[in-house]
């Protein structure tokens, strides 16, 4: 497999990249040949423990050193633009060579499953497991995307370009990516965001989940018009319904974005049905396709005529047709109009499932403008002075809402638009267009409470709510807190009534990125597992179906790496009756992006599922021995945290040294940065997507390692070295832990900051993080038996190698740049400008590093 990367990837990548050489621009030749120059200097600087500062200064003295400063920046821009490019290549040559390094029908897909399940006799179980279960992504729009919409359309196409090898249209690609900026001039809105969006539901995703149901169908021999389980795989969709810390999403950004899904959905169905219609010209079928499409066009473009509702209007006229096809015609290419049945089934006229979320302490201020407004300042005090109980009751007796107009904060009024926005979209969009509500920072029965009642009294005083609260458990202490509150909720008679009317569902979202943050990598992930086991107990005690959706980013700690592992691994105390992810920025287009690889990781999600149930192993369920062993690592590794955390020039370090603040200026989504708008900056204020990124910048990936390496040094001490290795060998759960961390590690490079040792301020706290390193690369090796990092994925590892090496320059400039204005002790706007340009290349050739 190695040899294959090699000459598929590898060498390709030498033979297009010199290409660029040949582009009709500026100086571009003399770039070119000066960057493998750099590059070489900056390989060979670090093993002799220079600074970047002497590397960059020794480069130009040798080269240009007559040449003034402003020429010397000129040319490390130029740099920074010519390894951008670069990174897109290497990207567009990876995505082509997909299918010659990942198996497509290997293990861990579909086919692969169903062939095992049949000579297993385990094809009825299989069935039955799959028409009860669920995939569902959902799309944010969390600000990690660093490539604009008009470079991912050159990716697209230069993949395609790559795959022929067709010379003539690479060099024309890449002669666009030369001309085409990488930044774009101002942040999108909300709703720009969701328009980027909805080209992957129509590109990829459409053909993409109806592809993975036809040939799964196809080979369990079940007819597509029998399938009763639409639901099987499914799209979210948070951009226009995301407000927690972004005051840009309005009500009316939240109806528009509806409209543009419907709108979307329904060119596709546009698309398809006059595909069918051209293969269906039956009597009685084809003057049914023809009302078909034209209530589509109505519905679509404003046309006379019938308009339709909601996908039954359109699936009973398909109905008609296909009943035609049968009675009238044997059958006849039945199977054409079957599929675009069930995509007409699966999609509705919602496209995707958008979500709303909020901050609860948004819903605590609400409750109080409104008991302040409807009762007076003496009840408020009252309601302030009261238990958790008290108010809870004082909620849900509340039987009116003041007028939204009479609400003195502006956002309060938004607040209530926001809700009654909700029955916008149900009624235009259908059910499945927004039926859940999701509550961030989620702490007490209280805050869900507060929210339900909200919604009921807007969206649904009389009648039953057609909606799911979702609270969302972030903190180490929320997350042990968790059981505890969901269980006083299905103690709640009138929450209890709720859910009972919604099939005694309850889904709880579990947050990885600001898990990590707050506790530290193991201590994070093993509390997530932990609550999702004593949430299920919970939940089947009440006879409740709980299922998990997990706030998921790119890398490992942000919850992402190879998250099918994770799945497969969480053994039979944890529900398993859907997985419901978060996929965002830089993981939908690398990921899922285009069709196969689309396809095979929805597959791998989907399969991890399905091999759970149908073949639990004892690698899959951890033994109270093992259990706890990972509770004392994951309790020594979050002191290490913790310790880290609370240093004095950590908040420093990352306000002063690291890109940090350099991410609001990067135009590449609508939300703020920080949570809160003053100007000092706070940990808790800090939001995980930059706060992971900063790290990543900086090459020491923090986040991903930190006292991990404390953790095994001090089992070793206690005599317990050979446990943790077995449970390494035992448990694919702690397995993939370590293996993510990894990761984190062979993409870290700390010879670029080591000049930082001598700095008066950070220097010890450098020390620190380097030292833990050291130790947490040491000591995840000795317990997984390597010598190397990845030595289990031999491909990961020669992409992160060759990825690496080629933004090695970007690395050196940027912190040369640091460096340097460390050195003055004040802000150059030249240089800030250089470390903002050099973000890009940097994150977009990590692929998974916001």
């Amino acid at each position: 497999m190695a040899n294959i990367y090699e000459t598929e990837v590898a060498k390709r990548f030498t033979i297009y990249n010199s290409l660029f050489l040949d582009l009709p621009f500026d100086q571009i030749y003399r770039t070119g040949t000066l960057l493998p120059i750099l590059s070489e200097a900056c390989q060979s600087g670090f093993k002799k423990n220079k600074t970047p500062k002497e590397i960059i200064h020794q480069f130009f003295e040798e080269l240009m050193s007559e040449k003034p400063e402003k020429d010397r920046h000129d040319l490390l821009f130029k740099m920074v633009q010519y390894i951008e490019r670069q990174v897109v290549l290497f990207d567009s040559i990876e995505d082509a060579a997909f299918e010659k390094f990942n198996d497509i029908k290997g293990k861990g897909t579909m086919s692969s499953l169903i062939s095992r399940a049949e000579t297993d006799h385990k094809r009825e179980e299989l069935i039955q497991k799959l028409q009860n279960f669920s995939v569902r992504l959902t799309l944010t729009a969390h600000p990690t995307q660093f490539y604009p919409g008009n470079v991912l359309a050159i990716i697209t196409d230069l993949e395609q370009a790559i795959r022929k090898n067709d010379l003539g249209d690479i060099d024309l690609l890449l002669r666009q990516l030369g001309k085409t900026p990488f930044i774009n001039k101002e942040k999108p809105s909300p709703y720009e965001e969701a328009v980027s969006l909805t080209w992957f539901l129509e590109y990829v995703f459409y053909p993409g989940i109806s592809d993975i149901m036809i040939r799964m169908l196809n080979q369990l021999n079940i007819p597509l018009h029998d399938w009763e389980n639409p639901n099987l795989l499914k799209v979210g969709f948070w951009p226009g319904g995301d407000r927690d810390g972004n005051p840009y999403v309005t009500h009316d950004i939240t109806k528009k974005v509806a409209d543009k899904l419907q709108n979307s959905i329904l060119k596709c169905y546009y698309r398809d049905i006059r595909k069918v219609r051209r293969r269906l010209t039956f009597y009685n079928v084809e003057s049914h396709l023809i009302k078909a499409e034209k209530g589509i066009y109505n519905t679509l473009f404003g046309g006379q005529g019938e308009v339709f509702q909601s996908k039954n209007d359109l699936l009973d006229i398909l109905y008609q047709a296909r009943k035609g096809i049968i009675e009238d015609h044997g059958g006849l290419s039945l199977e054409l109009l079957d599929e675009f049945i069930l995509k007409v089934r699966v999609f509705g006229f919602h496209f995707a499932s958008m979500d709303v979320r909020q901050d609860s302490r948004k819903h605590d201020s609400l409750w109080d403008a409104i008991i302040s407004k409807s009762e007076g300042e003496k009840a408020l005090e009252t309601y302030h002075k009261g238990t958790e109980e008290s108010k809870i009751e004082k909620v849900l007796a509340t039987e009116k809402l003041p007028a939204t107009d009479s609400l003195e904060d502006d956002f309060h009024r938004e607040m209530l638009e926001s809700i009654a926005s909700i029955a916008y979209i149900q009624k235009s969009n259908g059910p499945m267009g927004c039926h859940r509500y999701i509550i961030s920072n989620n702490q007490s029965a209280l805050h869900v409470l507060e929210v339900f009642q909200l919604n009921k009294l807007i969206l649904s005083k009389d009648g039953d709510l057609f909606l799911d609260i979702v609270p969302l458990f972030e903190t180490i202490d929320d997350l042990a807190a968790a059981p505890v509150v969901m269980k006083s909720l299905y103690h709640n008679k009138t929450y209890r009534d709720h859910l009972h009317k919604r099939g005694n569902k309850q889904t709880i979202m579990l947050g990885f990125s600001d898990g990590t943050k707050d506790g530290g990598y193991i201590r994070a992930n093993w509390s997530i597992l932990r609550a999702k086991e004593e949430l299920t107990l919970v939940a089947r005690e009440e006879g409740i179906d709980v299922v998990f959706f997990d706030g998921r980013g790119g890398p490992p700690a942000r919850g992402g790496g190879n998250t099918h592992n994770f799945y497969a691994s969480l053994g039979p105390n944890v529900e398993n009756r859907e997985i419901q992810i978060t996929i965002q920025g830089q993981t939908i287009s690398s990921n899922y992006g285009k069709p196969v690889s689309c396809a095979y990781n929805l597959e791998q999600l989907l399969s991890a599922g399905m091999e759970s149930h149908l073949y639990p192993s004892s690698e899959n369920s951890l033994t109270k021995k093992q259990k706890a062993l990972i509770d004392e690592m994951a309790d020594i590794s979050y002191q290490e945290y913790k310790e880290l955390k609370n240093h004095p020039q950590f908040v420093p370090y990352l306000e002063k040294v690291t890109p940090l603040k350099f991410f609001g200026m990067t135009n590449i989504g609508s939300r703020p940065v920080k949570r809160s708008k003053g100007g000092s900056m706070k940990f808790e204020d800090l939001r995980a997507i930059p706060f992971v990124g900063a790290w990543a910048q900086m090459k020491q990936n923090i986040p991903g390692f930190f006292g991990v390496g404390k953790a095994i040094e001090e089992m070793e001490k206690r005599g317990k070295l050979q446990e943790v290795q077995q449970l390494y060998k035992d448990s694919l759960f702690f397995k993939s832990l370590l293996g993510n961390s990894m990761q984190s590690l062979a993409k870290a490079f700390y010879p670029a900051t080591a000049y930082l040792k001598d700095d008066a301020q950070f220097g010890g706290f450098w020390e620190l993080m380097y030292g833990e390193y050291q130790r947490a690369y040491e000591q995840i090796l000795k317990v997984a038996g390597m010598s190397n990092l990845l030595e289990d994925s031999p491909l990961s590892r020669e992409s992160i190698g060759i990825r690496e090496k080629i933004v090695l320059p970007l690395i050196t400039i940027q912190q040369y740049a640091i460096q340097t204005i460390l050195e003055k002790g004040k802000e150059d706007a030249d240089l800030q400008k250089l470390i903002l340009r050099t973000m890009f290349g940097i994150i977009n050739a990590a692929r998974n590093a916001a």
